[in-house]
Parts: C-alpha cells; sequence; structure tokens
C-alpha cells in the first residue's frame, strides 16, 4: 500500500458518518494490543481554542526534552498534519505501513470503525511506535462519545471555552454540550478549565463532584497584556514576566494562561518542566490558521473562526489591531452554521464583504451565503465564487493599504492561503 492508497482507504466510503459510542474503537485497539496503554495523556475538549492551547502545551513539553505526540484535526494543508512528534508530522510511507497493517484488523469488525475512529487508533499506533513520553490530545468533536475518549486516566484533562457549535450532534444548550465536553473527565482525575462561562462551569462542577476530580482554573487576574503587533504579542501571567507567543488574537492570551496552567500542573506531577522552558515553548508555538497574517501589505488575515463565540473573539482582536474598520471580509461557512450572529459580528468592522465556497461537500453555496448577508446590511455584498476567483477580488477591492480579512471554516484555509499568495506575486 502506498500513501495514495492508504488516504483512499482512510477516507473510503465505508467509515464515512459520525456514529457515537465507544466500542468500535475499543475493539479495533483491542485487536491490535491496546496501544493507548503504553501512553501518558494531556486530553483536551471544548468549542474554541482547542487546537492552540494543545499546540502551546506541545511546545513547552517539547523545549522540556519531552517526546510529545500532538494530534488534532482538522488539518491544514495535508492529512498529515493530525499527528506529530516533536513538531514533525508522520511520513507518507508511515502513514501507508500502518494503514496496511491496521486494515485486515478493522475490514474484519462487524461494525466498521467510523473515518476519525480509524484515524484515531493509527495514531495511538503512530505515537507507540516512537516512544512518545506524552501524547497531547485533542477530541474531535464533544468528549463523552469521542473515539479520543478511550484512554485511561490522563496526567490531565483540560477544557477550553464552550459555547453552541455542533449543536445536531451534541446539544443546543450551553448545559448540554458542557455537559458532553465534561465526559473526558476521569475517576480522580485533574482537570484544568477555561471557565468564563457560569453556565458551563455549574455543569463541569458537578461532574467533577461526582467523578471526585480536582478541577484547576487559571488565575485571569494576574494575565496583564503589554504589547501586540502583527508580529505577536507581549503578556505577563502570574510569576512570569514578559511573555511573548507569536500567536495573533487578544483571545490567545487567555489560551496561554490556560496552558500555563496545565504545565504548572505537570509540574507538581514530576514533569521537569522550567520556565525557561515555558517562555520558551509559547515563543516558539506554530499553528496556522488561527487568526494567521499572511502578509502585511496589504493585510491579510486567515482566520478559522466557525461559530459565534469564535468569530466574536475574532472581531475583538481585529478591532485591537485595525480600529479603523473598512475591512475586505471573505466569509465561506459551512451549511450548518449560525450565519446570522457570525455575520453581526463583522459587520461594524466592514467595507464590504465576498462571499465564497470552502472545498467541502458540507459547504453553503456561496450565492445563499450572499443572500442570507445582504438581509442583515446595506453594505456591499458580493457573491465571489470559488476561493481564487473571490481572493482575486478582495485584493482588487482592498488595494495596497487595504485589510483583507478570510474567515468562517478551517476547511477552507488551505486554498485561501495559497490563491492569496498568488495574488500578490
Amino acid at each position: 500500500m502506498n500513501y495514495e492508497e492508504a488516504l483512499k482507504y482512510i477516507h473510503g466510503v465505508v467509515w464515512r458518518g459520525s456514529r457515537l459510542g465507544l466500542e468500535r474503537t475499543y475493539e479495533l485497539l483491542e485487536r491490535l494490543g491496546n496501544p493507548q496503554k503504553q501512553l501518558k495523556f494531556v486530553h483536551v475538549a471544548g468549542t474554541n481554542g482547542k487546537g492552540s492551547t494543545s499546540a502551546m502545551i506541545a511546545s513547552v513539553l517539547q523545549n522540556a526534552g519531552c517526546r510529545v505526540g500532538l494530534y488534532t484535526s482538522p488539518y491544514i494543508y495535508c492529512f498529515n498534519e493530525r499527528m506529530q512528534v516533536n513538531g514533525e508530522k508522520i511520513s507518507d510511507d508511515e502513514l501507508a505501513e500502518l494503514t496496511a497493517w491496521i486494515r485486515p484488523e478493522a475490514d474484519a469488525m462487524e461494525d466498521p470503525p467510523t473515518e476519525f475512529e480509524l484515524i484515531t487508533v493509527l495514531a495511538f499506533e503512530f505515537f507507540r511506535r516512537h516512544h512518545c513520553d506524552i501524547v497531547v490530545l485533542e477530541v474531535g468533536m464533544g468528549g463523552a462519545l469521542d473515539s479520543t475518549n478511550v484512554i485511561d486516566t490522563p496526567e490531565a484533562a483540560v477544557i477550553t471555552s464552550i459555547s453552541l457549535d455542533h449543536t445536531r450532534e451534541l446539544g443546543e444548550t450551553i448545559s448540554a454540550i458542557a455537559s458532553t465536553k465534561a465526559g473526558i473527565m476521569k475517576l480522580h482525575g485533574d482537570v484544568v478549565v477555561y471557565g468564563q462561562n457560569a453556565e458551563a462551569d455549574t455543569v463541569i462542577a458537578a461532574e467533577a463532584i461526582k467523578k471526585d476530580c480536582h478541577l484547576y482554573l487559571p488565575k485571569y487576574d494576574t494575565l496583564k497584556p503589554l504589547s501586540q503587533d502583527l508580529t505577536g504579542q507581549t503578556f505577563s501571567y502570574g510569576r512570569y514576566r514578559n511573555l511573548q507567543i507569536p500567536l495573533l488574537g487578544t483571545y490567545q492570551l487567555n489560551n496561554a494562561a490556560l496552558a500555563i496552567t496545565t504545565l504548572e500542573l505537570l509540574q507538581k506531577k514530576g514533569w521537569h518542566i522550567s520556565e525557561k522552558n515555558i517562555r520558551n515553548g509559547l515563543a516558539e508555538t506554530k499553528w496556522p490558521g488561527r487568526f494567521e497574517l499572511l502578509m502585511k501589505k496589504p493585510a491579510v488575515l486567515v482566520d478559522g473562526s466557525h461559530n459565534p463565540q469564535g468569530i466574536r473573539a475574532t472581531a475583538e482582536s481585529l478591532r485591537q489591531y485595525f480600529p479603523q474598520g473598512g475591512i475586505v471580509f471573505l466569509v465561506g461557512v459551512l451549511a450548518d452554521k449560525d450565519v446570522n450572529n457570525m455575520v453581526d459580528q463583522i459587520l461594524p468592522l466592514a467595507g464590504e464583504i465576498i462571499t465564497t465556497e470552502p472545498a467541502n461537500p458540507r459547504a453553503l453555496p456561496s450565492g445563499e451565503l450572499a443572500a442570507i448577508i445582504r438581509r442583515l446590511t446595506t453594505l456591499p455584498v458580493v457573491d465571489g465564487g470559488g476561493i481564487r476567483e473571490s481572493c482575486l477580488l478582495a485584493a482588487k477591492l482592498a488595494g495596497p493599504d487595504g485589510v483583507i480579512c478570510a474567515l468562517g471554516s478551517l476547511y477552507m484555509v488551505r486554498d485561501i492561503t495559497k490563491a492569496m499568495k498568488e495574488c500578490f506575486v
């Protein structure tokens, strides 16, 4: 089996869909000798900030000399990004070899795994073979019934910011979603919680009591922003002074505080993480597609925000960096997103809006998106069609001194990045 054959098998029709339950993942892992039992984890769930927080934790642990696995989704540029060891994604050859090794067992199952379940099991075996000291494991969706939740009690369970998203699968209230996310908490475990949402916090606290978990929350009153520009941010938190992160977006400081709180917990559990490791690891964090600056003139940002809370955080950051407004927004979303609430957040900052369509079968057609937005504003709204055409139009409207912000779906970050760079060659 070569790389292309492996991807064809992984993405095969037989695996498609999302079916709740952990039974299939447990069965496939059992058939393969339970590789997850040989690993330690930081398990990360939440609505927004999972990936950024995971990337910061992994970067610091790597700086501390650990062999660190990182499991995330979705990918931005290539499938292999989903599983990495010390920042190096799985190679094409190893992905092919692992898939061929797993295939007979998956094919033999009476109730076959879903695509995500298959990928998760593949990642566990990848991390086992590479003798990872610890794996930062990001939940795919939800928590309780997500296939990553087959692990034993992790070194730390981390619950990032919670808001309404994937309501069809997870529930239509904050309480229901928080209950699902809290499902990653294990008996007698240690849990680091973002907080900042009273309804969600009540649910998580109740679950902690039920499972005898110890809760840790960041001390946001000690978080002090110091400076920011389009190259990154400087801040102080607790006893740490003048920390730096290259990630843009005011919300990333809260994610950094959550990451530091998690790392301090790991210190207490015997992991050798120095202040220097925290400082250097945060400064070296890489996480594309989240309020990422592609170029400075014109200023072109791409952001994978795809729910009201995420867009609200993006809008707050845009106000900090570009208070003059007049931004050319390039918007594309999946059909299940709350477009009205998302658009409400960006309208005060917008000069013009161009709609486009992510390369995903669940995408909302750009014409339909344009029609929805036109009902909400008198600003110019243009159906840009495909990604490349939309980027060319955005470049023309913004001019050399303008600001372009592409947002609405992580599934279009790769194509937006490529098209924008081609536009300004």
